[in-house]
Parts: C-alpha cells; structure tokens; sequence
C-alpha cells in the first residue's frame, strides 16, 4: 500500500531522510542530471525566493519509504504550474507509481488553485532526434501523458529553435488543461514559457532566444497537437438494446471519509472517476435506503463495531487516529485510551480513525444493503459503489482502507433465502471475507489475488486455506505470481468458476478490485481493459442473478476504465 506525502524543508530527520531518497532515485533516474540532484536540498530551503513556489510530492510505502517522486514549480501569480521532474523506483516491483504520482501531482496542483500544467518532454519527431533509438521511448511516455489529455504545443518556436550550443533533442512543450475545458490563451502562454526560460533555465529575459520564442506563441488560443495515440480499446458502447440494465446504488455521503494529511490513496475521487467512466451505459440509480446497525452487527463483533463508533465520536473534526501500538503479546488487555486502542482492532498502520469514518462506512453498508436487497427481490444485475471499501474488515478488526465488510455484510443477508458464491477478484486477498465464512458451508469464498508472499495483507490468502468445521471446503484462494496478464489470469479465474458452478449458487456476489489492471500503484498485475471484459464476461455465464461491490483500484484512469469494460462483459454474457 502507498501514501503520497509532501516535503516542505528539511527540518526533521525524517523529511532528511526522504529527500535523500529523493535524491537517490533522482541519481538512478535521470544520471545526466546529477547536479540537479544535489540542488535539490537548497530548492527546498529557498522555495519561495524565486517568484515560484517548489513542490516536491512523494510516494512513499510502509515505513514512510520513498519510492518515487514529483517535483514541480508553482506560479501563484500566474495560476499554472511547471513539472519538472517525476521519476519512481525502478527497483519497485509493483507498476504504476509513476501514473498515480502524476494524477496526486494533478490534484494536488488543481488544489493549490492551478490552471494548467506545463512540463517539456523529448520529441517523438524522429526529425528531431539525435539517436533515433529514443524514439520507442519517447512515444511511450507522449502516449502516456495523452491519457490524461496533456498534448503538445504546436505551431511554435518552442522546440523548432533549439539555442546555440544544444547537446539534447529539443523538447515538447507540453500543456495538460489539468481537466478544464478552456483552451490555453496566447497571453497566458507566453508568460508561463517567459518564466519556464528564465527562471527554470536561466536565460536572461532579455536574450533574442527567449524574446523569439515567446513571439512565435501566435494562435489564440494556443494550438494543440490532436491526439497520435489510440488508446487501449476504444471507449464505444454497443447498441443498448445489447446489454443488461444495471442497477446502480451509490451513496450521496460516501465523501465524509477524506483525509488529506497523509496522502491517502482511498479517496472520494474515486468514485468520481468510475462515474464518469460508466456514462452511455443502461444505469438506473437507485436511492440508497438507510440501515441501522443490525447488518452490520450480523458479520462483526459486537465490541468492535461498538469502538469504532465510539472513537470516532470523539474525535476532532480533521483528526486522524492512525494504530501504532499491537497488542499482541496480551490480546486480553485492551489499552485504555480510547485512540492507543486503535491497534487492538488494527491489522496495519495505514488506516486511520477518523470523525466521520464510522458515518462513511455506515453509509457504504447501506449501500451494500440495499443492493442485496434489490438482488433479493428479483433484479438480475446490481452495482454497489461501496465506498470505503470492505473486504480486509473481519469480524473484529479493521484495515486495507476497510472499516465494515460491505461484500460479507450483502452475502450474509442474500444468504438467508438461498446459496451464495463470494468471488473476489481484488488484487489483493480478501481476508475480511475468508474470516468471516471460514466456518461456513452455505456461502462460498473464492479469491484470486497477489500472494500474500509478496503482497498485502501478507498473512492470509494461501492455497492450503481452506476453511474449517462446517466450513471446510468451501473457501478457496488461487494466490497468483506478479506479473499475470490477461490469458493467465483468465485460465485461473475459468478454474476457480468451475467451483462456483459446482456449488450451485443462487446468488453471487462479486468483490470487484481494479487494482488487478496494470498501472496500479498498489499492485503487480498487467491486465487490460480487454481482460477486465472477459472477467466480467466470465462471471456473467455463472448465469445467477449477481451483485457487485466496489472494493479496491487506486488509478483514477483504470477506475474510468476498468468498472465500464467489466460491466460490458457481464451485462453481454446474460444474451
């Protein structure tokens, strides 16, 4: 699991030790630039006395360990912003650190009050290359930036008049409208590039170089190069009368869970993107009906949902209680302050307590609740955008982002009138879900997920669990190697269903995880926007009326991507 951070000086030993780390990477990164890499600490110290204000954001793993970095400049003044460095570890098995650093760099500079994001990037003309073997790597990253709708300048002087004495291929400038929709005014450029070129690069404002560039800024407004890379799949929808309806719930309240000072990756935005990404599909939503307790209690211990309730209660508003102490060498002693106890009913140190994080998982169950109910009651497809997530949360304990089991919780109530097969397909190990029905015959589990060898929650998740008592036989894992793409994980997942049908559902639930999609920052796999069709696919001709609960995926791209491709194949396999 990740947090994105920023560092503001050097003050403490711990921000010391991240910019060194900082700087490490930086070496690693970009080795032509190493004295760039020792200004890094006096950038920091000076910040605010160049006319721009240095952002350094970092993403960093348990323990507070860098593993890549963003670093921009910010120009109150002009309400745009320069990034000038991002690299990640390459050392760091799990992908996509670079994308979701680029989309916190996007959010965070969209905060400060940005309107755009400029930044140079090598050319993919090979008539402007000096060694045509960059070019692969080049279209790459263009291709990438092209994603989230950052394009070149064209029509300039920018990259066509390189200074005397150049040794680099003249890079693009290139413009990213951080998801606004008013086009860049020649005005506003040409002060953005006056700045980038003197107080980035050093050029005197004077210089005929620097004057000749920002003249040769003409269009107004400032063209942009259209778009040169296709993407993945194309975005059509099929003809409507082709797919199911969907039963849409999402809760209006599922943003009070927002907690800014640490960088958590779990956040409202998250939502925001799957929206955006499901529209032209045949949604109905549905009004989320408000639960008390009970659902909840039918899963969970009483004590600990008891606490969690309590403590939040008593929180500050804007405070965050993250777990530090574990008790485990006495679990029957209970810490008597109230915030210490946290780690009683913790598994990890990257879940905070919050004042309004009991009310955001309360409003989740509902969700949860009332899309089991819709399932009961006869409709065949049903999407619950569950938001925090739930299926880390076990009986009596929290954590992975996850308060209450929202999946368990709807599996519970669905399995009152029926069978119920539990398929999680998050990347990582629902361990909240195994707990739950471990003892259980008439709720199967099946996971696929990273092996916890490797991947959190690291201590559940292996083969050789496979329930116990009334409940032996009826939990499987299929933990999978990193790296598994589309054909891979389908063969398991093809494996894992001849279970599900085996035991005859009558429902099926299904914890759906984008961060199986490659570019995740939290975990390994490689799988497309294809794949995540075929999964959906797949599921779909288990041929059972079928719930599914949003649970993890931390790429605000995949997010606008994967649920969509997911739901064209499910809805598609009932015809």
């Amino acid at each position: 699991m990740i947090r994105f951070g920023r560092i503001f000086d050097r003050v403490s030993d711990a921000d010391r030790r991240k910019t060194a780390e900082v700087q490490a990477i930086f070496r690693t990164a970009f080795p032509g630039e190493g004295d760039y890499a020792e200004r890094i600490p006096e950038l920091l110290e000076h910040r605010q006395e160049r006319g721009y204000e240095v952002v350094l954001l970092t993403a960093e793993e348990e323990g507070d360990h860098v593993i890549g970095f963003a670093f921009a400049h910010y120009y109150p003044s002009l309400q745009f912003a320069y990034l000038d460095f991002i690299a990640s570890d390459p050392d760091r098995r799990t992908l996509g650190i670079g994308g979701a650093l680029y989309e916190a760099a996007r959010e965070h500079l969209a905060r400060k009050g940005a309107r755009g994001l400029f930044m140079d990037v090598p050319p993919d003309d090979p008539a402007l290359l000096k060694d045509l073997l960059r070019l692969p790597v080049n279209q790459q990253r263009l291709k990438f930036y092209e994603q989230f709708g950052a394009f070149p300048v064209v029509g300039t002087g920018y990259e066509a008049t390189p200074p005397l004495g150049q040794t680099y291929d003249p890079p693009y400038l290139v413009y990213d409208p951080l998801g606004r929709q008013s086009p860049l005014r020649r005005a506003d450029a040409r002060k953005v590039v006056r700045e980038i070129l003197t107080k980035k690069l050093g050029w005197d404002a004077r210089d005929p170089y620097v004057t000749g560039v920002v003249r040769s800024f003409r269009d107004d407004p400032v063209r942009l190069r259209p778009p040169r890379y296709a993407p993945e799949e194309p975005a059509a929808t099929p003809a409507s009368g082709r797919l199911r309806h969907i039963k849409l719930v999402v809760s209006d309240h599922h943003a009070l869970h927002h907690v800014r000072e640490r960088g958590y990756v779990e956040r409202p935005v998250r939502v925001d993107a799957i929206l955006r990404g499901l529209s032209g599909l045949p949604l109905e939503r549905v009004p989320v009906r408000p639960f008390d307790e009970q659902p909840i209690r039918a899963v969970h211990d009483d004590d600990f949902v008891t606490y969690l309730a309590t403590v939040c209660e008593g929180l500050e508003p804007g405070k965050a209680v993250y777990p530090y102490v574990f008790p485990v060498r006495r679990p029957e002693q209970k810490p008597r302050d109230m915030a210490t106890r946290a780690g009683y009913y913790c598994i990890d140190t990257f879940t905070p307590l919050s004042k309004s994080a009991y009310a955001a998982a309360r409003a989740a169950v509902d969700c949860a609740a009332t899309a089991a109910d819709l399932v009961s009651q006869g409709e065949q497809l049903v999407y619950a955008i569950c938001r925090p997530p739930g299926h880390h949360a076990e009986r009596r304990v929290y954590g992975g982002f996850c308060y209450f089991n929202n999946a368990a919780i709807a599996a519970h109530r669905l399995s009152a009138r029926g069978r119920v097969a539990l398929v999680d397909i998050d990347f990582h190990h629902g361990n909240g879900s195994q707990d739950i029905f471990y003892h259980r015959d008439d709720v199967l589990v099946v996971s696929l997920h990273g092996h916890p060898n490797y991947a959190y929650p690291y201590f559940s998740g292996f083969e050789d669990e496979r329930g116990h008592g009334a409940g032996l036989g009826f939990n499987r894992n299929y933990p999978l190697p990193e790296g598994v793409g589309d054909a891979q994980y389908m063969e398991v997942l093809e494996q894992a269903l001849l279970e599900v049908r085996g035991f005859r559902p009558s429902w099926l639930v299904v914890s759906l995880g984008v961060d199986v999609m490659r570019g995740d920052p939290t975990g390994s796999f490689i799988l497309t926007t294809r794949g995540m069709r075929h999964i959906g696919r797949a599921l779909g001709r288990v041929g059972v009326p079928t719930l599914v609960i949003q649970e993890g995926g931390y790429s605000l791209r995949n997010l606008a991507r994967g649920p969509r491709a997911f739901f064209l194949g499910l809805s598609r396999a009932w015809f």
